[in-house]
């Protein structure tokens, strides 16, 4: 008994590390890989083809007109400083202005990012091939070089700009900037207020201050607020009601207004409000230590009201212009989380439907269809769900329909227990990620991707290729 004990002993560590070595190696990843071989396939109910057809079209063709010349022309040339990033000396970079319908073409250079740069056009519906994600729609710029973007703008709002190259570091320290579609008829005052945390600093438009803006009594004052963090934040207005203008660059239908309530903002997502600017001073505050205070003098910073809106509700119904109660495709995006191995790395890692990365779902869709997704978070955490390419309405929130203004998102806010449903038209082709926009947490796997059958891209992930989008 006692000489086969050792052997017990290495039968019982062969059967515990056995299985673990084999996850080990399983889990590693090439040094260069397609997006294409990524993950499996979920059709959502429909009969979709061959996503990675023979004689497919490559995503590379999905560009604006190359023959129309630029209506907003613009360079931005980023840079590393230290542990921070700049676009033309600052940060956050410059901010674009366009009008709808105008061709803005951005050229991006490449001064230093030794991890190399890309530039992504956070909630504009892009073609593919400017959406500025490494591997997956270019290749990542390296020093000394530049790629050049070209789209049209859309609609009026307020989006913003950021790499989509080692995102979860180059965001974090500096690398973005705002990007504003103006109405054809303004308001009288009209501001951008982009919240960013520096190491722990908060700060409105790069500066650890207020940001004080003129406005006059009788004045109508839009303020874009747009959330670069990875996670939420809430905004609150003090000394005048207000109106929630837009959600991620899209009017709400008639919103009234509201005063002593919250607005919750995502991760990436942005909020117009509106105000008819009073007598005395106004503070719309940024869920830190930071506000926008409107008009001279000052107004105390007030405690954050215990209701925040409900936008399930706020505004009034309007047409969509699509049935989302017929669609063409049903999917299931569900967020755990499981310990495990992702390229060699072992801890606790976030899932899709039960899987690690990469082997994520693949949703596949035909340009024109209807598309219909339930978003289920078991997770433990809050996650900000962003989707390329696309905007969608949210149809209700565990199982509480929407009754308000179609409430159009790109960055939709995802508490630990929620469940929400969400609808979509499937009109722009391409190669699309959708993903958690806390950037730590699509680095550690939160992401898949949505891709229109019979697309493929040239593009290749890995070490062995300089892209590393997330």
């Amino acid at each position: 008994m006692r000489k086969a004990r050792p052997l017990i002993a290495v039968a019982a560590t062969l059967l515990v590390l056995g299985p673990v070595g084999w996850w080990w190696q399983d889990s590693l990843l090439p040094d260069a890989y397609s997006l294409m071989s990524m993950g499996h396939v979920e059709l959502g109910g429909a009969a979709g083809g061959d996503h990675a057809a023979h004689g497919a079209r490559s995503i590379t063709e999905l560009v604006a007109d190359r023959n129309r010349p630029a209506d907003v022309a613009v360079t931005l040339t980023a840079r590393q400083d230290g542990d921070r990033y700049t676009v033309n000396g600052t940060t956050p970079g410059p901010a674009i202005f366009a009008r709808a319908g105008q061709l803005v073409q951005v050229r991006l250079v490449n001064a230093d990012v030794t991890g190399g740069v890309t530039l992504h056009w956070h909630g504009v519906d892009v073609p593919n091939a400017e959406d500025g994600v490494a591997g997956v729609t270019q290749d990542a710029v390296r020093p000394g070089g530049e790629h050049v973007y070209r789209f049209v703008a859309p609609e009026p709002g307020t989006f913003w700009y950021h790499s989509h190259q080692v995102s979860h570091e180059q965001v974090a320290r500096g690398l973005f900037g705002a990007l504003v579609v103006l109405p054809a008829q303004p308001s009288d005052v009209d501001t951008v207020a982009t919240a960013h945390l520096y190491g722990g600093t908060h700060t409105i438009n790069g500066s650890p201050s207020d940001l004080r803006v003129a406005a006059h009594a009788g004045q109508t004052v839009r303020v874009r607020v747009i959330n670069t963090d990875n996670g939420p934040m809430s905004v609150w207005v003090t000394g005048a009601p207000f109106r929630i203008a837009a959600v991620d660059g899209t009017d709400l239908h008639e919103p009234g207004d509201v005063r002593d309530v919250s607005v919750l903002l995502t991760a990436g997502g942005r909020v117009d409000l509106l105000l008819t600017m009073p007598a005395t001073p106004v503070r719309v505050q940024l869920g830190g230590p930071l506000s926008v205070v409107l008009g001279s003098g000052d107004v105390p910073p007030a405690p954050q009201p215990r209701t925040a809106v409900d936008l399930l509700s706020y505004g009034a119904p309007a047409a969509l212009g699509f049935d989302p109660d017929r669609p063409d495709r049903t999917f299931r995006y569900e967020i755990g989380r499981r310990p495990g191995f992702v390229d060699g790395r072992p801890g606790m890692f976030w899932t899709v439907n039960g899987r690690l990365f990469p082997d994520v779902p693949m949703y596949v869709v035909q340009e024109g269809d209807i598309v219909r997704m339930t978003i289920v978070n078991r997770s433990g955490e809050v996650h900000p769900m962003h989707l390329h390419g696309h905007h969608a309405v949210v149809l209700s929130r565990d199982g509480v329909r929407a009754t308000g203004s179609p409430w159009w998102i790109d960055s939709l806010n995802v508490g630990d227990g929620e469940t929400y449903e969400i609808a979509f038209v499937a009109d722009n082709p391409g190669i699309w990620a959708d993903h958690c926009h806390n950037l730590k947490h699509a680095a550690d796997g939160l992401l898949a991707h949505l891709m229109y059958a019979g697309y493929t891209t040239p593009y290749v992930l890995g070490p062995a290729s300089g892209n590393e989008p997330e």
